[in-house]
């Protein structure tokens, strides 16, 4: 017997978020940029401080400075990072603070990689620049990238996820045309991020596009 089910379910997100503002903030009127990192699996959850063990905002407790605001959202634990949900609160900050909507960047690691992918290909047209770190995606709809920059890191001995996943979205990518980076670390395994987030070039590359230039260059 066949039968046919249909249901709107809302579902609520609660969730926490670490926010950095840069030194100036208070003093300067400009808009600033804004990068948002997604983390990992295992910072999953409702401690916030889990999200300080990578990447840019372990930098920032340690005492990183950073010319830029940055967006460090928690997921809920045992589910998968949510465009929606994502979107929402990048809204959400933007109109609580004074960020440059042409300058807003998004890059993560692992299942934050692979939600970079995922977020990016979807609304391609809210970023200037993406960095997937450690990460999947999806080759066949990568080509929604093909006007957004974009940096790829992988490990070589990546036998977590392994790094053909990431080397098919960069192929796919190039095949599209589009403007993409792919920085292998030679004899490193799944925690290429720690080398990728300790390189100051990435942030400065991050920094050096606007969707302002991808817009005259279309």
């Amino acid at each position: 017997m066949v039968q046919r089910f249909q249901k709107e379910i809302k579902i609520v997100y609660d969730s926490n978020y670490l926010l950095y503002l840069p030194d100036g903030y208070e003093f300067k009127g400009k808009p600033w940029p804004l990068v948002m990192f997604l983390h990992g699996s295992g910072e999953r959850g409702t401690n916030i401080n889990a999200v300080k063990r990578n990447g840019p905002p372990m930098l920032v407790e340690a005492g990183k400075k950073f010319q830029f605001i940055l967006l460090c959202p928690q997921c809920p634990e045992w589910i998968y990072w949510d465009n929606k949900f994502l979107m929402a609160l990048l809204d959400e900050i933007e109109s609580k603070y004074n960020v440059d909507r042409n300058r807003e960047y998004l890059t993560g690691l692992s299942m934050g990689g692979n939600g970079t992918w995922s977020l990016a290909i979807e609304y391609p047209e809210r970023f200037a620049a993406i960095a997937p770190i450690s990460a999947s995606g999806e080759p066949d709809d990568v080509c929604a990238l093909k006007n957004v920059p974009v940096w790829v890191f992988h490990g070589e001995k990546d036998d977590l996820v392994p790094i053909k996943e990431d080397a098919d979205m960069v192929n796919a990518l190039k095949q599209c045309g589009g403007d993409v980076k792919f920085t292998i670390y030679s004899g490193v395994g799944h925690g290429a991020w720690v080398e990728a987030y300790n390189n100051p070039e990435l942030y400065d590359w991050l920094l050096s596009h606007s969707r302002e230039e991808k817009h005259r260059s279309l």
